[in-house]
């Protein structure tokens, strides 16, 4: 895509008036998809849902308008896909490399109803280039009034385990970060990373964020519901095969700190992720698969 061109391959799983690939930012190839309900966009660095707008409501995702668009450069916003760890690991790419691998675009399909779906597979040599234990990755994505997200994992050894931690790192955009309200977590423990990582256990019913705020909630497989005052909307995050909830708004002074953020833009986003970190990190034995699933919603409040 040199050119700003798209390969005629790439072409092959689009479906009129609901599938197309066209240019994104940075002129990298991404996924348009419409359905009756709502419209959403997905590139297929990362395999990285950027996009999830229903007709008539403001867009569910954030996507930082200060966003790098480059290959090998993860996008800031959406839906980044954390794996095989989750943060910083020295010498390698904060977070995992499939947020930085292009994935390939393995099909699409529309049902009778109006709703699509599309796959993604991790390519195989990805783990390989980085010295990682070999394994099977899918990421199907379905669009309709609600999103809805499928990490897949399968270990292909023989022989020798794989672990590794997963997450759906979901960024929502809110109307003002002053107005918001966040439940389903009360009596779970978390690791507060902003205090030196102490343990604690969350007290509130409605956790309201007013500074940096970095949490790692364990064993914390229910939904949680983000209360969007400002857009008088209710989000709702339900998932499956998760055991972590993972909050994040990096507040004034880390948002300066961050090179592909706009310095206010924490007003306006918050980070619910959904996966299998810490001491929640998964291992899969010899053939054995795991599925993390996430549902993202939303209705008037």
């Amino acid at each position: 895509m040199k050119d700003g061109t798209i390969p005629e391959h790439l072409r092959k799983y689009e479906i009129p008036e609901r599938v197309a690939i066209v240019r994104g930012g940075g002129d990298l190839p991404k996924l348009s998809v419409r359905t009756n309900w709502s419209t959403a966009e997905i590139y297929l660095l990362g395999a990285h849902v950027t996009e999830f707008q229903k007709n008539g409501e403001p867009p569910l995702l954030f996507l930082s308008q200060a966003s790098h668009f480059a290959a090998g450069k993860a996008i800031r916003g959406g839906v980044p896909i954390v794996f095989p760890w989750f943060g910083p690991r020295e010498g390698r790419s904060q977070h995992g490399f499939a947020r930085v691998t292009e994935w390939e675009w393995e099909g699409s399909s529309a049902g009778l109803d109006g709703t699509v779906t599309v796959r993604f597979g991790l390519p195989e040599d990805a783990a390989r280039a980085d010295g990682s234990p070999p394994s099977n990755v899918t990421f199907t994505v379905t669009v309709s009034d609600r999103l809805t997200m499928e990490l897949a994992i399968v270990n292909p050894s023989a022989t020798e385990s794989l672990s590794f931690e997963n997450c759906l790192h979901t960024y929502f955009a809110i109307g003002d970060i002053a107005e918001v309200e966040i439940t389903g977590l009360q009596g779970t423990a978390f690791i507060d990373k902003v205090d030196n990582f102490a343990r604690k256990s969350e007290s509130a019913a409605a956790i309201r964020i007013n500074s940096e705020t970095d949490r790692v909630y364990l064993d914390a497989t229910g939904t949680v519901e983000i209360h969007d005052l400002k857009n008088h909307r209710k989000i709702r995050v339900e998932k499956s095969g998760s055991a972590s909830t993972v909050i994040w708004n990096p507040w004034v002074v880390k948002a300066r700190q961050i090179s592909d953020f706009r310095e206010d833009e924490y007003k306006q986003m918050v980070c619910v992720e959904s996966g299998n970190v810490a001491q929640n990190k998964m291992s899969l034995a010899p053939g054995e698969s795991t599925s993390l699933r996430v549902v993202l919603s939303s209705q008037p409040i």
